[in-house]
């Protein structure tokens, strides 16, 4: 096999690939086998007819399968042998197929070059949480308006499926801290990716920003959806939802393109679970400063 690799834009690629010999032969064997065991030619039992017939009546057939059949892995062969990191399907042009040879060009988008730096020992503010008592009490309010209950003792807490008024308030503390120690975690990790994709510059791929931008507004529609907006009235508003989510969308893709560049030089498994590892990998490696204020 033959490839060559032509730079188009800097996340572009075309690659034009040629194969000659005993692959494109024995493939059109293999198909025009096929073809002569179901053929149904009048004069010839099925898997008879000779040669000379099934090329004269199925030529055609023969040609658009066997392109089917290699163009698929001949391209995934000629992207491995270049090392190309491809992130959207090809555009195939230019295919030529005779007998013994088989040439095309795909014009492919693949992932930018990003040199991770600086990843190693972020600083990071942690600011311990706390719950303080009046923030207790307004759940408390919170939950007697939602209930319409007239005070707020036992009685209250038995309705909730607690003993006693002592046991909520020790339950609604423990959940507002979950919610600040979470919110503080949020915070943590965005502030990190945040440093992180100010420090590489890249051009972001189309093909994974559109795709991302397609999920999002995906996800938009069916939160309107949810909440009874009219489906030509979340229809109507496809255009201006895409044009506020597209600078999330393209920030997304930046900050995955980032954590798998990190991924690959520290040897992280690069599958679905990819960013939260090497988010703990961060966690681990950050330089840490408590605030206990």
């Amino acid at each position: 096999m033959k490839t060559e690799v032509k730079k188009l834009e800097s996340n572009i690629r075309e690659l034009n690939i040629e194969i000659n010999g005993d692959v494109v032969k024995n493939k059109f064997e293999e198909v025009f086998k096929r073809i002569g065991q179901e053929a149904k030619i009048p004069g010839f039992r099925p898997g008879h007819a000779p040669r000379d017939i099934l090329e004269k009546n199925y030529a055609a057939v023969a040609h658009e399968q066997v392109l089917k059949e290699l163009v698929p892995d001949i391209y995934n062969d000629a992207i491995n042998k270049e090392g190309l990191d491809v992130i959207e399907l090809p555009e195939i042009s230019e295919v030529k197929l005779e007998r013994e040879s088989l040439s095309f060009k795909a014009k492919v988008e693949v992932s930018p070059e990003i040199e991770a730096k600086d990843y190693r020992g972020i600083k990071i503010e942690y600011k311990s949480v706390s719950v303080a008592s009046d923030e207790v009490k307004r759940a408390i309010d919170a939950l007697k308006e939602s209930r319409k209950i007239d005070s707020i003792d036992d009685n209250l807490a038995k309705s909730l499926g607690y003993p006693n008024l002592g046991e909520l308030e020790k339950i609604l503390e423990k959940q507002i801290f979950i919610q600040k120690e979470n919110a503080e975690r949020q915070k943590i990790e965005t502030e990190i990716v945040e440093n992180l994709i100010k420090g590489v510059d890249f051009k972001s791929p189309q093909g994974l920003v559109k795709r991302q931008l397609e999920d999002m507004l995906r996800q938009a529609k069916v939160d309107l959806a949810i909440k009874g907006v009219p489906r030509d009235k979340i229809e109507e508003q496809d255009k201006k939802m895409r044009e506020e989510l597209e600078p999330e969308a393209v920030k997304q893709v930046r900050i995955y393109l980032v954590l798998a560049a990190i991924a690959k030089k520290e040897n992280i498994a690069s599958d679905d679970h990819m960013p939260r590892r090497v988010m703990e990998f961060l966690l681990r490696e950050a330089n840490w400063r408590v605030d206990t204020k």
